[in-house]
């Protein structure tokens, strides 16, 4: 198994990356440069029930993260045929990233070992990070539970 990762840390640089994404082009992190801000949200799996609920709590939100000059931006090691099928189902106004070779999610430190039904396997941890207009860390939401953590992310971006 995969040796565990550390996170980045706050006002430091975030991973800068490139990966193909549900607009069809591939997206960097440099493009969000001079945005007030990037919700970067790591995800699990598409169409899972946890992630299902986080996607369209940011989806029935999405008008208070741009009022707040926020982009959302998901990433997740499903491949993008995944991304539009989950995108297009719950009508999810955010790009979606894919992640296939967990590359990106390991230099973020959520790809990790986890355990379910007595099983280890690699995978994402649920966790956000919101990036600054610099393209620093701002804020880092590890082993995010998904009740209330809309509410979070918003009264973040208020501050």
């Amino acid at each position: 198994m995969a040796t565990a990762t550390l996170l980045p840390t706050i006002g430091k640089p975030a991973p800068d990356f490139t990966l193909p994404s549900t607009n069809g082009e591939p997206v960097s992190l440099r493009q969000f440069k001079g945005k007030k801000s990037v919700v970067l949200y790591f995800y699990p799996k598409d169409d899972a029930p946890g992630c299902t609920k986080e996607a369209c709590g940011l989806r029935d939100m999405s008008a208070e993260f741009e009022r707040h000059g926020a982009a959302i931006v998901g990433v997740s090691t499903d491949p993008i045929e995944s991304h539009l099928k989950f995108r297009d189902k719950h009508q999810l106004p955010f790009v979606l990233l894919s992640d296939e070779d967990g590359a990106v999610s390991r230099a973020y430190g959520v790809y990790k070992q986890k355990h379910l039904y007595g099983k280890k396997y690699l995978g994402i941890e649920r966790t956000t990070f919101i990036i600054d207009r610099t393209g620093r860390i701002a804020q880092i939401y590890p082993k995010v539970k998904v009740d209330g953590h809309v509410q979070d992310l918003l009264e973040f971006l208020g501050d």
